[in-house]
C-alpha cells in the first residue's frame, strides 16, 4: 500500500479513546491529518507525525511550546501526545480545523495586490508575536496560511526556538531561506519565506522568487509597489540585509493601515466574466455537489416564473468587530476568535405562495463587511430544502455550491432556518420541497425561493 492508502485506512479508528478519525484530509510520507472532534463535540483536526525515541521527545517538546501560544492569528493546539496505530509509533497534535488554505486557491488564480496587502496584516501580527516570544515559524508557505471562520491564521505545529538546529529529516524546499540548508533558522529566515509567499501569491510562480538564491535579484515585472519593494527586501541572500517585519508594515502603509480578519475567498467569478477563474473551494468536509443538478437549476431555477422579489438584508456587522474567545477548550485559554455570525430570522413582508405552499419566514445570511469586500460580481448558491408538514425544514443540501465554500456554508446554514406554510393534500398539510437561491454581492445578500418538484 502507498502511504496515502495506509493513512486513509485509519479512518474510523479512535485515538487515545477520545479522538475518532472521521476523515483523512491529507498528508506526506511521514505525517497525516484527519478530521476529528473534541469530547465536547468541537470539530478539530488531528495531525500525526511518525516519530520514536529521541525524535518523538523533540516533537513533543516542540508541540508543548506551541500549545502555550495564544494569538488570534495563530492556529491553537488543544492537545498532543503519543500513540501507536498498526504498530507505527506516532506523535499527534489536536488543533483548530481550518476551512481552507492559500495553497488551494493559488492553483486557480493569483491574488490581487490589494488581497495580498490585506493578507499580510494578520500574518505580520502573528509572526511578530512568534518572534517576540523567541520562536521562528520555519515553514511559512501558502499551505500554512489558513482560514478558521473569518480569521486568517498561521500554522503552529512546526515552530522552533530561534537558533535551534533544524531536523535532519526535513526536506529543503523553494520557500526555505538559503541558510536553512546549513541546519539553522532565524526570524530572518521567516522573512525570506514570507517574501517567496508574496511572489507566489501574486504570480503563481515561486520559482521566480527562488532565483534570488542564485544571486539574481530580478522579480517579475508585473508585481506593483509597494509589494515589489517588500519582496525584494525580503529576498537578500545575506540574512542581515533583509528587511524586518516592522519595515514591511511601514511599507504597506496606507494600503494595510487597519487590521482586518478576512477569509481567503477571493475575487469570485463575476456574472458574464469568463476570463476570471473561480476561487478554489477546499474539499475539507465539503458537501458533495451533484454536478448534474447544475444544468437542472439553470433550466428550472435561474428564471423562476413564480419567483418573488428578492429580499435584501442591508444591516451588517462592522468589519472591525472585537473577536470573542471560544469555550471549546475549558482546560486552557484559547486564542481570541471573531464574534460568531448570528443568523437573523426575518419575516417576509408578504408570504410567498407557490403551488399551495408559501414562505413564512426567510433567513438571510449575515456576512461581515470584510468577507463582502472579497466578492467581485455575484456569487450564486442554490440550496434544496425538504419541508415537513409543520412547515419546518427537515433537510437541506447544496444544489449549486458556487466557487466558495465559505459562502455556500453560510447559505446552507440560513436555509435550514426558513419556515413555510405547507401545501394541502386531501385537506391535510403535506411535505414540500423548495429551491432557495442566495445571491451574495458586495452590497448585500438576496434570496429567492422557488417551489421544487421531486
Amino acid at each position: 500500500m502507498s502511504k496515502a492508502e495506509t493513512w486513509r485506512a485509519w479512518e474510523g479508528r479512535v485515538v487515545d479513546g477520545k479522538y475518532p478519525l472521521r476523515q483523512w484530509l491529507g498528508g506526506s510520507d511521514h505525517s497525516a491529518v484527519f478530521l476529528t472532534e473534541m469530547p465536547g463535540g468541537l470539530k478539530v483536526a488531528i495531525k500525526f507525525i511518525e516519530a520514536d525515541g529521541p525524535d518523538a521527545e523533540r516533537e513533543l517538546a516542540r508541540l508543548g511550546m506551541a500549545a502555550k501560544l495564544n494569538h488570534p492569528h495563530l492556529i491553537s493546539i488543544f492537545d498532543f501526545g503519543r500513540c501507536q496505530i498498526d504498530g507505527t509509533p506516532l506523535v499527534y497534535a489536536v488543533m483548530e480545523h481550518a476551512d481552507e488554505d492559500l495553497a488551494q486557491i493559488l492553483p486557480q488564480r493569483p491574488l490581487t495586490p490589494h488581497e495580498v496587502s490585506e493578507m499580510l496584516t494578520p500574518l505580520l501580527d502573528g509572526l511578530s508575536y512568534l518572534h517576540g516570544s523567541g520562536f521562528v515559524h520555519t515553514r511559512i508557505k501558502p499551505s500554512n496560511v489558513l482560514v478558521v471562520a473569518d480569521q486568517l491564521k498561521l500554522s503552529t505545529d512546526q515552530i522552533s526556538r530561534a537558533g535551534e538546529p533544524i531536523s535532519a529529516r526535513r526536506r529543503i524546499g523553494v520557500y526555505d531561506a538559503p541558510e536553512t540548508s546549513s541546519g539553522t533558522a532565524s526570524p530572518a529566515s521567516d522573512v525570506w519565506s514570507l517574501g517567496v509567499t508574496i511572489v507566489m501569491a501574486l504570480t503563481q510562480n515561486a520559482a521566480s522568487a527562488s532565483a534570488a538564491m542564485q544571486g539574481d535579484p530580478s522579480l517579475p515585472g508585473n508585481i506593483p509597489e509597494p509589494l515589489r519593494g517588500i519582496a525584494r527586501e525580503c529576498l537578500h541572500i545575506d540574512p542581515a540585509q533583509r528587511c524586518t517585519l516592522e519595515d514591511i508594515r511601514r511599507r504597506l502603509q496606507p494600503a494595510a493601515a487597519a487590521p482586518i480578519a478576512i477569509p481567503l475567498e477571493r475575487s469570485h467569478k463575476s456574472e458574464g466574466d469568463s476570463s476570471r477563474l473561480p476561487a478554489f473551494a477546499i474539499p475539507l468536509v465539503l458537501v458533495v455537489v451533484a454536478l448534474a443538478a447544475w444544468g437542472l437549476f439553470r433550466s428550472r431555477g435561474n428564471n423562476p416564473a413564480n419567483s418573488p422579489p428578492a429580499v435584501e438584508k442591508t444591516s451588517q456587522p462592522a468589519a472591525g468587530a472585537t473577536p470573542k474567545p471560544t469555550a471549546a477548550t475549558p482546560d486552557r485559554d484559547a486564542p481570541a476568535r471573531p464574534a460568531p455570525i448570528h443568523t437573523e430570522r426575518t419575516p417576509t413582508a408578504k408570504a410567498t405562495s407557490a403551488g399551495g405552499g408559501a414562505v413564512v419566514h426567510q433567513v438571510i445570511p449575515d456576512i461581515p463587511a470584510s468577507a463582502k469586500r472579497t466578492i467581485h460580481g455575484t456569487i450564486k448558491v442554490v440550496v434544496w430544502v425538504d419541508v415537513d408538514p409543520s412547515g419546518k425544514v427537515m433537510a437541506a443540501k447544496l444544489r449549486t455550491a458556487g466557487p466558495s465554500r465559505y459562502f455556500a456554508g453560510k447559505a446552507l446554514t440560513a436555509a435550514e432556518r426558513w419556515e413555510f406554510s405547507p401545501p394541502q393534500a386531501d385537506g391535510q398539510p403535506t411535505t414540500s420541497a423548495w429551491l432557495l437561491q442566495f445571491r451574495f454581492k458586495r452590497s448585500g445578500v438576496q434570496a429567492s425561493p422557488q417551489r421544487a418538484h421531486r
